[in-house]
């Protein structure tokens, strides 16, 4: 009788979650489609070229993200500062926390530019094709001055969506589109009186649009403390280093979880690329259309970071676990879908970026891999964003390290090589460590919910007046 009551409770809890969750998630969700609609433009575009400039892009943007997306987690520790501050009202401290990560993004961002520039002359000591190497290396020094324009518009992308300001994000990262498919038609092709500069205008077309996105959040920025009196610029007079401190003791375990993660499909894809033009032709085509499936439940993680860390600044221990649950749902059932549509409707939607027959076989038998670990995907990305918002970041990195480097890529790689199964092989490993990853980490957020409870309780019975208590410990 009383699990029937308790659960009738929760689906009503459930039920009141998703409507909040939803105007949160879907413009975050379209706004993370539109990040990575990128990506597949570039693959799309390029492709149309021929396999090694294709190859040239896949490898060049393998190697780029690594340094960007370590860039990003560090970041990523203003995620549950920013949502905690203003579920507790304290709106002046989501400033500061603005300035705070602005202030660290610009020395991040010139560091990993100048690592971006600079790594592509180590490719031919990994044994990447001569050819495809003369074509990545000014893909990636072009790719390489973004990087700082990315890394401010991620400084600025986490404060408006922690407060709830999040449909700006997503018309800078739509409308982003259609600047990089411009720029692409010019540059990849050789119109407008430009010349055809194929992978290397890619990349400068890439780099552009980064800029500006960074300008259409710089320009709703100031509109907003201008009309709403918020009177930014009044925080910028000061370096928070008390505040960088603890955006980075959050941050870095993040960073380190993603760079994880990032790493070892990097690691993949150059695998791929040491068994030649076509099979990482093939990798690349796969990886972009699962790279898209996964910004949805990645947007959902995002939102439920927020709804998780809004909870918690309120210290309702049971709203932040009705949000995290309800956003694995989410995350999950959408991923479900995406795993139909993949294992039935493999050909058409290869034929989306190539007419290889040796590519398009390729590509078509690594999505019947990716459909079996799309409920997975979206199940681990979101369980990681819940308990990011709730300030533990270094449970994700525990479970990737366990899941990718102990068992997906060795596994990957020895299927690959040692069994020659090739860039299958890979896949089918790299599926292995996704699955354990996901179920590692909603184990983790069950008994992260259940700390919270305590954690909480006890705080309320020392004192109300209290002040909050740091859910990092």
């Amino acid at each position: 009788m009383f699990n029937g009551t308790e659960t009738m409770i929760r689906l009503h809890q459930f039920r009141h979650e998703m409507s909040p969750l939803l105007r949160l998630a879907v413009p975050i969700v379209l706004g993370e489609v539109g990040w990575m609609s990128m990506n597949f433009v570039d693959i799309a575009m390029i492709g149309r070229v021929g396999p090694t400039p294709l190859a040239a892009v896949s490898l060049g943007s393998a190697v780029f993200v690594v340094f960007a997306i370590v860039c990003e987690g560090m970041l990523l520790g203003t995620d549950s500062l920013i949502s905690q501050e203003f579920g507790a009202g304290r709106v002046a401290e989501c400033f500061r926390t603005l300035w705070a990560g602005a202030q660290l993004s610009l020395p991040l961002g010139l560091i990993c530019a100048l690592m971006v520039a600079a790594s592509g002359w180590l490719l031919p000591s990994l044994g990447i094709a001569p050819e495809i190497v003369r074509q990545t290396k000014p893909f990636l020094i072009a790719m390489a001055c973004g990087l700082p324009a990315l890394m401010g518009f991620v400084a600025m992308r986490v404060f408006l969506q922690g407060t709830h300001r999040v449909k700006v994000v997503a018309f800078a990262m739509v409308s982003a589109n259609i600047v990089n498919f411009v720029g692409n038609y010019a540059l990849i092709y050789g119109h407008f009186g430009l010349p055809a500069l194929g992978a290397t205008g890619s990349g400068i077309s890439t780099t552009l649009s980064r800029f500006y996105m960074v300008c259409v959040l710089l320009s709703y920025l100031a509109w907003r403390s201008r009309h709403e009196n918020w009177q930014l610029l009044s925080y910028a007079g000061k370096l928070y280093f008390d505040r960088i401190a603890r955006i980075v003791r959050l941050g870095a375990p993040a960073a380190a979880q993603i760079a994880l993660e990032v790493g070892v499909f990097s690691a993949s894809t150059l695998a791929a690329g040491r068994l030649g033009a076509i099979a990482v032709s093939g990798h690349q085509i796969a990886m972009s259309l699962v790279s898209l499936t996964f910004m949805v439940p990645l947007g959902v993680a995002q939102a439920t970071s927020v709804r998780v860390g809004n909870a918690i600044g309120r210290r309702d221990a049971e709203a932040a676990n009705v949000s995290g649950w309800s956003g694995l749902a989410l995350s999950a059932s959408f991923m479900s879908c995406s795993a139909i549509v993949l294992w039935t409707l493999p050909l058409p939607i290869v034929h989306i970026f190539t007419r290889e027959p040796e590519v398009v076989k390729v590509g078509v038998s690594l999505l019947a891999i990716a459909a079996a670990f799309q409920f997975f995907d979206g199940v681990q990305v979101t369980a990681i964003g819940a308990l990011r918002g709730s300030g533990n970041t270094r449970i994700a990195m525990i479970a990737d390290i366990v899941g990718w480097w102990l068992v997906g890529l060795p596994l990957g790689a020895w299927l690959c090589f040692a069994q020659r199964w090739g860039v299958r092989g890979l896949w089918f490993g790299l599926s292995a460590g996704l699955i354990s990853i996901g179920c590692l980490l909603a184990v983790a957020w069950r008994r992260r919910v259940k700390w919270l409870r305590r954690e909480l309780v006890a705080e309320s019975a020392m004192s109300s007046g209290a002040a909050p208590a740091n859910p990092n410990s």
